[in-house]
């Protein structure tokens, strides 16, 4: 096992509250079922993957969420910490600092729940590069992140000031963790689910029996 905790940062795929911008083409619904689909073959590839710990930092209520009794049973196999802080850049950093207490220090190596053709294979390759390096980061197609690990939670701390679900999120993060002095390894990109424009191409990047291609099956930008 690679002395790493993996961190998946989640909310609940409640309609209405679930992946917005992707629910003004699909429906609240629609949009719940995907996220929910993405939320559990993430949580699969992260149960599988050859890591000492998986924690789960979640915000919402699984009652109301799409899927929320397989969700549940699905965490299990995690340990399940409450998101705080006021905004979504805050939630990131305290989030890595839970975890970490929650795996008796160990790097914390976090993802969300946005790529959902992410494998088990890819979590460990990025989990062994975070031991060779003070940090890992992941850019996304849309000039985010979409995976990001320190091997020190309080490096995480630099998030709090960075402007989230920006084209340039990313270059941002990148400089922000340069400046604490951090070595900092680029792992690979991959395109994340934020509009039904990214549909196509996230679907074509997962296994053909996976949840998120089934409940997206039919979904297109064109729709």
């Amino acid at each position: 096992m690679i002395p790493v905790v993996v961190l998946v940062v989640a909310k609940a795929p409640v309609p209405g509250q679930a992946k917005t911008r992707l629910a003004a083409s699909v429906g609240d619904q629609a949009a719940a079922d995907i996220a929910a689909a993405a939320l559990l073959d993430t949580l699969d590839a992260v149960a599988d993957a050859p890591v000492a710990a998986r924690v789960v930092a979640l915000m919402g209520e699984l009652d109301d969420a799409s899927s929320g009794d397989e969700i549940a049973a699905r965490l299990a196999d995690f340990t399940v910490v409450p998101q705080r802080g006021a905004g979504f850049a805050e939630r990131l950093a305290n989030a890595h600092v839970d975890a970490a207490a929650a795996a008796v220090g160990l790097p914390v190596l976090q993802i969300g729940m946005d790529t959902p053709q992410v494998t088990d294979e890819l979590i460990g390759e990025c989990a062994r590069e975070l031991i060779a390096a003070d940090a890992v980061l992941g850019p996304a197609r849309d000039g985010g992140w979409w995976v990001l690990g320190v091997t020190d939670a309080t490096m995480a701390d630099c998030l709090r000031t960075i402007p989230m679900s920006r084209s340039h999120t990313g270059a941002v993060t990148l400089t922000a963790l340069g400046d604490t002095g951090a070595n900092v390894s680029l792992v690979p990109m991959l395109a994340d689910v934020d509009t039904v424009d990214d549909i196509d191409m996230v679907r074509q990047e997962c296994a053909p029996e996976s949840r998120f291609v089934r409940a997206t099956r039919g979904v297109s930008h064109a729709r």
